[in-house]
């Protein structure tokens, strides 16, 4: 998968079809949400970011994940590549 096929304002679903984002930049092999998409409590505000290895499709203007989206927020990292 090539991170080029990656642009801003893409939406990023689950292999489920859920949305979990919005594309802000694809930074140091992991895309990075906007934060407007951060959610609630500690994790509103802030951006988060998927591994593109998690990636495995890009479709139009969407993102589809290869783990259903519940998985996938497990998966989701702060700045620090520590996960959330």
């Amino acid at each position: 998968m090539s991170n080029q096929q990656i642009a801003q304002n893409m939406e990023v679903i689950g292999a489920d079809g859920v949305h979990l984002g919005t594309v802000e930049a694809v930074v140091d092999g992991r895309i990075k949400l906007s934060k407007r998409d951060s959610g609630e409590g500690r994790h509103a505000g802030h951006n988060h970011f998927i591994d593109l290895g998690l990636v495995a499709t890009v479709e139009g203007k969407q993102v589809r994940l290869s783990a259903n989206a519940a998985v996938a927020v497990t998966f989701e990292e702060e700045e620090s590549r520590k996960p959330v």
